[in-house]
């Protein structure tokens, strides 16, 4: 029985470089993406649906806790060998947290919209016999 999860990978782009470069699923254009961080209502070059996959929340909760966690630690690294005054600290790690989490949110909401549609992920649905 041949297998039909790659029979339908043909001309797709990889999950990873979809979600670096804002790749439709389907066909590979650079559609993904209408905002920063917002999904277009469809793809312009295939017609797919971005709004039949849930991504939700999930990526915005854990990028805000890794990334304010690696922000605190080089804060307190900074702070304790270079005793900079607090305008340094505020000049670094603002800007610096706000591009990690925009950036990695747009790459982690497009990993999982593209896992979403290589794995056909939906609502639950009862196997008919």
């Amino acid at each position: 029985m041949a297998d039909s999860h790659e029979s339908n990978t043909g001309g797709q782009p990889e999950i990873a470089s979809a979600a670096l470069f804002g790749l439709c699923p389907k066909c590979g254009a650079r559609t993904l993406f209408a905002g920063l961080a917002s999904f277009a209502p469809r793809c312009r070059a295939c017609g797919l649906d971005y709004a039949q996959f849930n991504v939700g929340d999930g990526p915005a909760a854990f990028l805000t806790l890794i990334v304010g966690a690696v922000i605190a630690i080089l804060a307190i690294w900074v702070q304790l060998s270079f005793e900079p005054p607090f305008w340094v600290h505020a000049l670094l790690w603002i800007p610096l947290s706000t591009a990690l989490v925009i950036g990695g949110l747009r790459i982690a909401k497009a990993w999982l919209l593209g896992a979403e549609y290589r794995r056909r992920a939906g609502e639950g649905r009862l196997k008919e016999d």
